[in-house]
């Protein structure tokens, strides 16, 4: 199964349907050529899953966030707040980037609304395009922990038993900590270099700005209040989302007409189609693993090495690093977290604080080469190579790690708000 999906892999194969070859050969191999009867069932139970639905509707909502015109109000108002001064910018961009993470829980969707609106403005303060585009593909990662998140969504369903709210609710301290990670070097690096010139800057009014973007403020607001209050399940928040997104964007800040609200339904359903064959032909790789026992072997080798837990979740991690710098994060989940399970269950680590570890982890790898998608979208609106951002985006990983560490060795900092939420959060 390994065999077959790596090698389809480095002749370029999709992910997607790598995935679908590597099951089917562990199915023809390790059971009976008969079984492939069963590739048709394995598709489609695997995304006739109602939490699902959020998925692409989730898509939609960032889509529609990144074309009302939300990013532009928020920079202004997040520039009256910082103010004129060395790295303000750079401040402004990891705020803004976690404010959009509340609204559409999709790093490349943020990157996009985000690099569109401040890479103009920051090359004419003096930022160097590299260092630039770095900074908004590591910032917009962290819209996979701030929920809603598809990344966190994908989880819940492929590790029974665990609750999305709490997920959601764990996701938000790791989210701001990765942001704040960036806040300290940004502003150093452009104190050092005379980036941005405060005396050349001016301070937006406060009053006025923070009316103008109060309707994309209030958006996280809506969608963690109601799951909060139980008005809406997760999936009916992202429903809640599009539709609140639509007001916004049509009868507030007018950006948006009737044609594009079709093209952004036509844009998701592309982007949503991608990411369900993905899950839909990983469910027979997932299949195939679990019969076969292939999943099961795999943990069994990994506790080999070690007894140490500490020592094997240190291996994980760099694991799932390695992974995030290749494939993306919905590939990343179906394809280790099976493998993940039984020494979850064997160590009695908590499913959503490892469910955020394996999160921060992955956000990392949006930024970081060969395969940084987030960093890929950055670059190409920058009019760049990515090459050319390589040093700063490890520089960055860097800094992102020291949260992870945190984390990991103080899991209350994930924990502490979903137990006060009353959420289930309890070990295996």
């Amino acid at each position: 199964m390994l065999l077959v999906f790596g090698g389809a892999m480095l002749l370029g194969v999709p992910v997607a349907f790598a995935l679908g070859l590597g099951g089917a050969a562990g199915i023809v191999l390790g059971l009976s050529p008969d079984m492939l009867a069963t590739l048709g069932t394995n598709t489609y139970n695997s995304i006739a899953k109602y939490p699902l639905i959020a998925i692409p509707l989730f898509i939609l909502t960032g889509l529609i966030f990144e074309r009302a015109g939300v990013a532009a109000s928020l920079v202004r108002f997040a520039q009256a707040l910082i103010g004129p001064r060395h790295g303000g910018l750079g401040l402004v961009v990891v705020l803004v980037c976690l404010i959009m993470g509340g609204m559409s829980g999709s790093g490349p969707a943020d990157a996009a609304a985000v690099a569109m609106v401040m890479l103009p403005s920051m090359t004419k303060a003096g930022y160097p395009k590299p260092f630039s585009a770095a900074l908004i593909a590591s910032a917009s990662s962290t819209a996979i922990l701030i929920p809603p998140s598809i990344a966190l969504i994908l989880y819940s369903i492929v590790v029974p038993g665990v609750d999305l709210r709490a997920l959601f609710a764990a996701g938000l301290f790791p989210g701001l900590l990765a942001g704040m990670s960036l806040l300290l070097p940004v502003w150093w690096l452009a104190k050092r270099n005379g980036w941005e010139d405060p005396s050349q800057s001016e301070r937006p009014d406060l009053k006025e700005s923070f009316i103008k973007a109060l309707p994309a403020l209030f958006a996280p607001v809506l969608i963690l209040g109601g799951l909060r209050s139980g008005l809406f399940t997760p999936t009916e928040a992202a429903v809640v989302a599009v539709t609140y997104g639509l007001i916004v964007g049509i009868f507030v800040y007018r950006q948006l007409s009737l044609k594009d609200v079709w093209g952004l339904l036509g844009e998701a359903g592309m982007v949503s189609g991608v990411v369900m064959i993905i899950i839909s032909l990983a469910g027979i790789f997932a299949w195939a693993g679990t019969t076969l026992g292939t999943f099961t072997h795999l943990a069994e080798s990994l506790l080999s090495l070690s007894g140490q837990g500490w020592v094997l979740m240190i291996l994980i991690m760099l694991l799932v690093l390695l992974a995030g710098m290749l494939l993306d994060a919905i590939s990343i989940y179906l394809i280790i977290t099976p493998i993940l399970i039984p020494l979850m269950q064997h160590f009695g680590w908590n499913p959503v604080w490892f469910g955020i570890l394996l999160a921060m982890n992955i956000a990392i790898g949006q930024f970081t080469p060969p395969v940084a998608i987030n960093l890929m979208v950055t670059t190409q609106i920058a009019g760049i190579r990515l090459e050319k951002t390589f040093g700063w985006a490890l520089f960055f990983m860097l800094t992102m790690l020291s949260a992870l560490i945190l984390v990991m060795v103080f899991p209350g900092i994930a924990l502490w708000l979903p137990e006060r939420l009353g959420y289930v959060v309890g070990p295996w």
